[in-house]
């Protein structure tokens, strides 16, 4: 006598639909899309309005029609927390965008890596507070 297990086919099919999402979780990979990137057109020509730092790992940009958007840096961008000015590089035909690069006088150029919409930066004080937070965590 032959004792081989039936399986249900209803777990055989959610076992194959989950596969490819167990598969991902496995590599590490996420399941959810990557932000849409975006772009301020016009640099050149007065495009951008304001630009406040995010200490010296990213910057909040708000165009002419004030709405913001977070540029994050490749790497740590010496000085940006200090500036009170900075140079927006473009590539033709004059947008800023995830290809840009921003300069900082007298420190150097910080590439841009993801250029997203966002809300504006935080209110002052919640960004000491989180400035603070981060320091003591290390």
């Amino acid at each position: 006598m032959n004792k081989t297990p039936l399986l249900n086919p209803a777990i055989a099919l959610a076992a194959l639909l989950l596969a490819p999402l167990c598969a991902n979780a496995a590599d590490g990979k996420d399941t959810l899309p990557d932000p849409e990137q975006a772009s301020i057109p016009f640099v050149d020509h007065g495009g951008i309005r304001d630009w406040h730092a995010d200490r010296d790992r990213g910057l909040w940009v708000q165009d002419n029609r004030r709405n913001w958007y977070y540029a994050k840096l490749l790497g740590p961008c010496t000085g940006l927390d200090f500036a009170t000015a900075i140079g927006f590089v473009t590539k033709p035909p004059g947008s800023f965008d995830r290809f840009s690069t921003i300069i900082v006088p007298r420190e150097g150029s910080c590439p841009v890596v993801s250029f997203v919409r966002s809300d504006g930066p935080p209110p002052k004080e919640k960004r000491a507070a989180n400035a603070t937070d981060d320091a003591t965590a290390h």
